[in-house]
């Protein structure tokens, strides 16, 4: 009974981590696509928000493995070795550590370039495709992750391949449309300028 007790606060804390990281994300996204529709380079992202949005993610994936991993040791210690064998831990195993490299690079690759551009609008194509890149790694990883932690239908039913089979689509599809969108609003932004200049030419005549 005192194990079961000890799983479950370790399961809430490791929920609450979870969903602590995506609704922040979440909104950071909404906040640079509402950005990017308003097509204004002008407009920057506050950096102070920035960091606090890094260091709060930080801490949640930290709390994510620390707690990741006192479930999996008391599994361990019910179920013996043959518990790792279940792909469906494999996979999600897997997914974390991408996360969290890819976490080490938004901290010193990403967030120095956001903090200097202010916006994806400002950046040089290089590094605006390993912003977005970046970003799409990091949201696919934690809604897939979450995804795996709730998906118990999925233990020992499916090999590893498959269960991932969705993860680089996802990340690709991700990077895709938002590239796409940078560029429609890029465009939006030179047109809007051209049609501005065109006016001002006129009106000095």
């Amino acid at each position: 009974m005192e194990l079961e007790f000890s799983r479950m606060a370790l399961v809430y804390a490791h929920l609450i981590a979870c969903c602590a990281a995506i609704g922040l994300i979440l909104m950071s996204d909404i906040a640079m696509v509402k950005q990017l529709i308003s097509g204004d380079p002008h407009e920057r992202m506050d950096p102070k928000h920035l960091q606090e949005l890094q260091n709060t993610v930080a801490l949640a994936l930290a709390a994510l493995w620390a707690t990741g991993a006192g479930i999996i040791a008391l599994d361990t210690s019910v179920k013996g070795l043959e518990y790792f064998a279940n792909p469906k831990l494999q996979a999600k195993i897997t997914v974390v550590a991408l996360l969290t490299l890819n976490g080490i690079l938004l901290h010193h690759r990403v967030l120095p370039l956001m903090k200097k551009a202010g916006t994806l609008l400002n950046m040089s194509f290089s590094q605006r495709s390993f912003a977005v890149f970046a970003g799409s790694v990091s949201a696919v990883s934690w809604f897939y992750a979450a995804l795996l932690g709730v998906g118990r239908p999925l233990n020992w039913k499916f090999p590893l391949t498959d269960i991932l089979a969705a993860y680089p689509v996802l990340i690709a599809g991700g990077f895709a449309a938002l590239m796409l969108m940078v560029a429609w609003a890029q465009y939006r932004t030179s047109g809007e300028s051209r049609s501005f200049e065109g006016t001002r030419f006129v009106g000095a005549h």
